[in-house]
Order: C-alpha cells, then sequence, then structure tokens
C-alpha cells in the first residue's frame, strides 16, 4: 500500500477531498488505479454482481469480499476504501472483519447500520436498521479491532427518515466514527448535506450514482462538505451496456467482421500494458537466464 493510511488519516481532517472509482474485482481494480481518480472503492454490489452473479443481499461471505479486496491490493497502489456491509454477524464478527480487511489491504472501510443479511438501498425500497444502541455497538467494535489505528472506519446510516439519519450520524460520530455515509434517498437537496456535516461534526462520505438527486451537485458543493466521494457503480454498469451492445451485435452478424461495433474495443497490445504482460515476461526472463548451463 503505497499511499499510507496515516496520509489518508491526516487528509480527511482538513486536505481535499479523496475521489474514488468503484472496483468489483482485481481488473477494474487496475483501472481505477490507471486511471485520475485517488483511490479505489470496493463495492459490494459489483462484487456480488461480478463473483456470484446475484443480487448484493449479502450473499457473498466476509472470506469472498475479503479475498477480492487482497487481489486488488495485490495489483494497486492507490488506497482501497473497502465496503464492509454490515460486518457479518455479531459484534465479534465485526471485530474479525475489520481485522481481515486490514490485513487484506485496506485502508479504509465502511460500515452499516442495516439489519444482517442487508439489501443494497441502491436497489431497494426498504431498509430494517438495527437499533442505535446495536449501530453503536457495531462501530466501537470496529474502532477497538483495528490494529493500525489509522485505519479509517466510516459509519454508514441507511435511515430514510432525514431527523433519525441525522440523530444517528451524530452518536456515531461521537463514538468515534471517522466519517459519516448518508445514502442519497435520505436527503434531496445540498443544504440537508451542509446541515448533516454541522450536526454530526465530521466530513461525509458521499456515493454518487446515475438518476439520484446528487447528480445535480456541483464539484465545489461535494468537496465543501465531503472528504471522500465515490463513483462506486459506475464502472459496473458502463462495463454491463458495453458487453451487452457489442455481445447483441455480434450475434446479429455471426460473421467474422469485429468493425463499427456499438462500443469501440481496446487494442490486444493495450490490454497487455494494463495487466503487465510484458513485466512479468521481463521478470521470468531475468530469473531464467542461463538456466541449464
Amino acid at each position: 500500500m503505497t499511499f499510507s493510511r496515516q496520509a489518508l488519516r491526516q487528509r480527511i481532517t482538513n486536505g481535499p477531498t479523496f475521489w474514488f472509482g468503484g472496483a468489483q474485482d482485481a481488473l477494474s481494480a487496475l483501472l481505477v488505479e490507471q486511471s485520475d481518480f485517488d483511490g479505489i472503492f470496493s463495492t459490494g454490489f459489483g462484487i456480488s454482481a461480478a463473483l456470484l452473479g446475484q443480487p448484493d443481499m449479502e450473499l457473498y461471505t466476509l472470506s469472498e469480499n475479503v479475498a477480492v479486496v487482497n487481489r486488488m491490493a495485490n495489483v494497486v497502489r492507490k488506497p482501497i476504501f473497502v465496503d464492509a456491509d454490515t460486518g457479518y454477524g455479531s459484534v465479534l464478527n465485526v471485530g474479525r472483519a475489520v481485522r481481515e480487511f486490514e490485513k487484506a489491504g485496506a485502508a479504509a472501510l465502511q460500515l452499516e447500520d442495516q439489519v444482517s443479511p442487508k439489501r443494497c438501498p441502491a436497489a431497494t425500497k426498504t431498509s430494517t436498521l438495527v437499533s442505535m444502541e446495536d449501530a453503536l455497538a457495531r462501530i466501537k467494535a470496529a474502532l477497538d479491532a483495528r490494529r493500525d489505528p489509522d485505519l479509517l472506519v466510516v459509519a454508514r446510516t441507511d435511515a430514510m427518515d432525514p431527523g433519525e439519519a441525522l440523530e444517528r450520524a451524530a452518536r456515531y460520530a461521537e463514538a468515534g466514527a471517522d466519517l459519516i455515509q448518508p445514502i442519497s434517498r435520505t436527503f434531496d437537496r445540498y443544504e440537508q448535506l451542509v446541515q448533516l456535516r454541522e450536526v454530526c461534526g465530521r466530513r461525509l462520505s458521499l456515493q454518487l450514482m446515475a438518476d439520484t438527486w446528487m447528480t445535480a451537485l456541483s464539484r465545489e458543493q461535494i468537496e465543501s462538505v465531503a472528504a471522500f466521494a465515490s463513483y462506486p457503480i459506475a464502472g459496473l454498469l458502463t462495463t454491463v451496456h458495453a458487453v451487452q451492445g457489442n455481445l447483441r451485435e455480434l450475434a446479429r452478424r455471426r460473421s467474422g467482421d469485429f468493425s463499427n461495433l456499438p462500443f469501440g474495443q481496446t487494442t490486444m497490445s493495450a490490454f497487455k500494458d494494463l495487466i503487465g504482460w510484458q513485466a512479468l515476461e521481463a521478470k521470468q526472463a531475468h530469473y531464467e537466464t542461463g538456466r541449464g548451463q
């Protein structure tokens, strides 16, 4: 991890907003790594889709999530912000989850206050929350489990009532959460985000998705309230749309003609550069030089 956790912690206090691109596997993490984003957000919605081909309803396990994050960390140098869902069980499970993600290379992780198994608020109309006491216990267990005190814990509240979200955010901050993350459906205007930041005394973590009111926010507005700003599923949905379009056209043609597809393809040469083909060939040649002599 080239960008240290300590540097990230220092930046969330009064530094510029840290912008994350969403990734669901090692390849998409590499694409974010080679972009102008500051870091990688490991989207649980995307991991569930890529790994299982199923919705984000906590069907994938802690060990599966950790394995994906570890694969990302093996190929990127930018910090990884992990979607840790509900912590995968009791407060003891939350502690274990934090330690496992920390070992895997996470620089920050988010914990939400839904019941387990959760349902992604981007794809469902209702969310059931744990009690305030249970949510606070999760946060405290996460904070105490850290081996590295600079690992950031982001408390997400899925409360859809603005008043409840404000109350929960304030209590989560008092418990020691480093940042507070609302869901997009709770509020509907910038001024409410300003109020949320003032009430909790923490900078925010915002997730930006198409077809939500947050698309109206300017960069200046986002950066005035948020330490973290993420595009969690833009890459995933772009990939699905492009692949569907090209497969539809190729299935129609059923020939060797790849010209004028709806979406362009990267070249084999560029793809090999992306995944480090030449570097590995050079390393292999370096160690095999003189073999058999």
